[in-house]
This record gives structure tokens, C-alpha cells and sequence, in this order.
């Protein structure tokens, strides 16, 4: 008898995807497309499980990976479940706080991104900004000013910088603020570099940017908002030198 004839075809090793993470995706698709709305309650998990035929942990997995991603939200009770919702500024802040987490990265990384995109927030505040931002703004800014201690005052500092950047009408940009600000918030409170002095020093920078930004000039704000996150950068590295962020849970 002949010898069989031998193949030269090789193939490749072949990954196959987790079933739940192939439904995630699927459902990720078709919210991002906007074909589920903003509020759409996605079909019970007995009824996902009998239309796509995986099973009740498959789709708990699926489902568990959307809401950590912030496109469903889970609503617990007899009107609950699980509803569409868009990603947001929120989202961008979770993304970028997760990467500042988990790499351990230096503060120095983080203030040096503040001071690329800040003084950008603050020129498109002073062009967008409406009258309620702008209160929003001055109420921040009124609230660091009057804080009496170092937690009140460095919530209040987070609070004016991601109004700020909420006045320019940039969703990535705001979610960034959001999360350096939040950041650098996690780092200071306890590291002993805000006293008297760093904080008169802010008020009246705060001042200066939100008087630029209240008269819409957006060269004066842009200016004024680089110098001031400079200085405050330059003095703090000087006591955080080689700092890593770790932010805390829920922060």
C-alpha cells in the first residue's frame, strides 16, 4: 500500500475568546452604536440566557464586564436590572485612574500631564463658559478660600479645577482633570506640602485664572493658569521627589 500523502500545511495555535467576553462585546457594539438608547433596560438575565443559549454565569460575566466599563448600570429590586447608560466624563476619569493605580506611576507623571492640558482647559473655559459654570467656578473658588482645614481645602481645590475644565465643553478633557486632579488630591493630603503659605498662594492664583476666565479672556487665562500650575508642580516635587500615586479605593 502507498504511503499516505503528508500535509505541509501548518496552522497556527488558536485562541478562542471567553463566551462572555464575545457577548460583552457584542452588547458594547450596539450601545456604542447608540442602537440601545441611554435608559434602555436590556432584557432580563433568564431572557439573555434563553436568547443566546450561554449560560446564567456566562452572562452574569458579561453583564458584570459592562457595568465595570459604565455601560449598564444595575438597578437592584423589582423594578431593576440592567440599564443602558452612555459613557461620560466619569468614565474617562475611571479609565485614567486605573492606569495611574495600576502602573504605580511617579506624581511628577502626573502633574507633568496637568501642566499640558490645564492651561488648554482654562483658554476653552474662558470661550465656552456659560453664566452657570461660571457661578460654579466662583463657588469652588469661594469654598477654598474659606476652608478651615487641609481636607476641606483640597476637596474644594479638586472641585474648581474639574470646573474648570467643565466650563471648556471637553468631555475627554474634563475626565482627565478629573482624574489628576483627584490624583494629586490622593498624594497631598498627606504629605505635609500645604500650608498657610501654599495656600494663599493658591487662592490668589485661583482668583486670577477665574477673573480671566469671568472677563472671557482666554490668552489671560491660559497664561495665568500655566503659571500657576507650574509653580505649584515645581514646589511640590521638591517634597514628593520620586513619589508614587497610589490612589485608595473609592477615591
Amino acid at each position: 500500500m502507498a504511503d499516505a500523502v503528508r500535509s505541509t500545511i501548518r496552522l497556527e495555535p488558536m485562541s478562542v475568546p471567553k463566551a462572555s467576553d464575545v457577548l460583552a462585546t457584542e452588547l458594547r457594539e450596539r450601545i456604542l452604536s447608540g442602537e440601545f438608547a441611554e435608559g434602555t433596560p436590556l432584557p432580563p438575565e433568564r431572557e439573555l440566557v434563553t436568547q443566546t443559549r450561554m449560560s446564567r454565569t456566562t452572562v452574569r460575566e458579561a453583564l458584570r464586564i459592562l457595568e465595570v466599563q459604565g455601560l449598564i448600570r444595575i438597578r437592584a429590586g423589582r423594578a431593576g436590572g440592567a440599564f443602558v447608560q452612555q459613557p461620560d466624563e466619569e468614565s474617562v476619569a475611571s479609565s485614567v485612574e486605573m492606569l495611574i493605580r495600576g502602573r504605580r506611576l511617579r506624581l511628577a507623571s502626573v502633574h507633568q500631564t496637568r501642566e499640558a492640558i490645564e492651561p488648554t482647559c482654562a483658554r476653552l473655559a474662558a470661550l465656552q463658559r456659560s453664566d452657570a459654570d461660571l457661578r460654579a467656578i466662583e463657588a469652588a473658588n469661594d469654598a477654598v478660600s474659606n476652608s478651615d482645614d487641609l481636607e476641606s481645602f483640597l476637596r474644594a481645590n479638586v472641585d474648581w479645577h474639574v470646573a474648570v475644565a467643565a466650563a471648556g465643553r471637553n468631555e475627554i478633557l474634563t475626565g482627565m482633570m478629573m482624574a489628576l486632579s483627584r490624583a494629586i488630591y490622593t498624594a497631598t493630603k498627606t504629605d505635609g506640602f500645604v500650608n498657610d503659605e501654599v495656600r494663599s498662594i493658591a487662592v490668589r492664583a485661583h482668583r486670577s485664572v477665574t477673573r480671566a476666565i469671568r472677563e472671557r479672556d482666554p490668552d489671560a487665562a491660559e497664561r495665568r493658569m500655566a503659571r500657576h500650575v507650574h509653580s505649584y508642580a515645581t514646589a511640590a516635587l521638591e517634597v514628593e521627589d520620586r513619589t508614587t500615586v497610589t490612589l485608595s479605593e473609592g477615591e
